[in-house]
C-alpha cells in the first residue's frame, strides 16, 4: 500500500462517497488502498454496519492473497470514516462520488447537496442515466462527470469515465489520475444512453434471461457457455444476481425508452423482481445464495 497521497502534490488525496451499498463500499476500499482519506455518507445504520463487515472481509481476503500486509490492512481501515449526512462531508474534497440507486430525482437531490460542500470534482456512478441531465442540476457542471465502476470494485480493473457536454478538462484529468492511483484502466466515453459497457453487458444478460425463459438450457449451462466458450469470468445470469435483478430491470427500462425494444426486459425478469427474487442480496435469484 502506498503512503498518504497528500505527500504527493497533484495527486488525489481526499474522496467522498455518498451511499454505502456494494459499489460505495468497493470504491471506499480501493480509494483507501490508494492512500486517500475517504468519507462515506450513509444514513442507514444497518447499511453502515454492512459496509464495515464487507470491508473487513475484503481486507482479510487481500491479506490472504498477499495483496496487502497485515499492518497495511489496519492503516487502510483507519483512512475510512463513516458519516450520516452529506452536510458532514469535509469541504473542498478532491472528488465526491454518489452511488445511490438509479433514481433520477434521488440522484439530482444528492448531487445538489454534494455541490454545497464545494468539492473540486463531483461524479456519479450511474450506469445508465444521462450525465448531461444529471449535470443540469449542478450550478457548475464543468466539475461533473460520470465515473462508472464495476462490481466487485476491488477486482475489476476498469472505470468508465463518461464525459458530458459541459464537463471540464480539469474534472477529466482528476478522474484519470484517480483511476491510475487505484491501479485501474479507464475508458473515455460520451454521454449516450447506456454509455459503452452497460449496453454491452445488459444486452447479453437480457438474452441469457430470454434463453432461460424459453427453456434453451439451464441457468448453470447458459453461464458455462459464456465462461468456457467466450472466456467470461462470470456468466451473465450469475452476474445479474450479483448486480441485482432490480438494478438490471431499472436499467433495461431506461434503455428501452431511449434505444428501443431490443432492451425490453423479459417477462421472467419482471416476475422475479415482483416476487422479491433480486439475486445475491435477497438470497435467491437465478441461483441460490446462502
Amino acid at each position: 500500500m502506498s503512503k498518504s497521497q497528500s505527500d504527493h502534490p497533484g495527486q488525489i488525496s481526499s474522496i467522498g462517497v455518498v451511499g454505502a451499498g456494494t459499489m460505495g463500499t468497493g470504491i471506499a476500499y480501493v480509494a483507501a488502498l490508494a492512500g486517500c482519506a475517504v468519507s462515506v455518507v450513509e444514513s442507514t445504520p444497518a447499511a453502515t454496519q454492512k459496509m464495515w463487515a464487507a470491508l473487513a472481509d475484503a481486507v482479510e481476503s487481500g491479506v490472504k492473497k498477499g495483496r496487502i500486509t497485515g499492518s497495511d490492512s489496519s492503516l487502510l481501515v483507519s483512512r475510512i470514516s463513516a458519516l450520516t449526512h452529506i452536510d458532514e462531508l469535509p469541504a473542498s474534497l478532491d472528488i465526491v462520488i454518489e452511488t445511490v440507486p438509479e433514481d433520477l430525482p434521488l440522484k439530482i437531490d444528492v448531487l445538489t447537496q454534494i455541490e454545497r460542500r464545494s468539492p473540486k470534482v463531483i461524479a456519479s456512478n450511474t450506469s445508465a442515466l444521462s450525465i448531461d441531465e444529471l449535470g443540469s442540476s449542478i450550478n457548475e457542471p464543468g466539475r461533473f462527470l460520470g465515473m462508472h465502476f464495476f462490481n466487485p470494485v476491488w477486482s475489476i480493473k476498469l472505470i468508465e469515465l463518461v464525459i458530458g457536454k459541459d464537463t471540464g478538462q480539469a474534472a477529466v484529468d482528476a478522474a484519470i489520475q484517480f483511476s491510475r492511483q487505484t491501479g485501474k484502466e479507464h475508458l473515455l466515453v460520451k454521454d449516450h444512453p447506456g454509455f459503452a459497457t452497460s449496453r454491452l453487458d445488459l444486452i447479453a444478460s437480457l438474452e441469457a434471461i430470454r434463453m432461460l425463459e424459453a427453456g434453451v438450457a439451464s441457468a448453470t449451462d447458459i453461464d458455462r457457455a459464456a465462461e468456457l466458450a467466450y472466456g467470461h469470468p462470470v456468466g451473465p445470469l450469475r452476474l445479474t444476481d450479483i448486480v441485482g435483478l432490480d438494478v438490471r430491470l431499472d436499467i433495461a427500462r431506461a434503455l428501452e425508452k431511449s434505444l428501443g425494444s431490443r432492451f425490453a426486459p423479459p417477462g421472467l425478469l419482471i416476475d422475479m423482481v415482483n416476487k422479491g427474487e433480486l439475486g445475491q442480496k435477497s438470497g435467491k435469484g437465478f441461483f441460490e445464495w446462502v
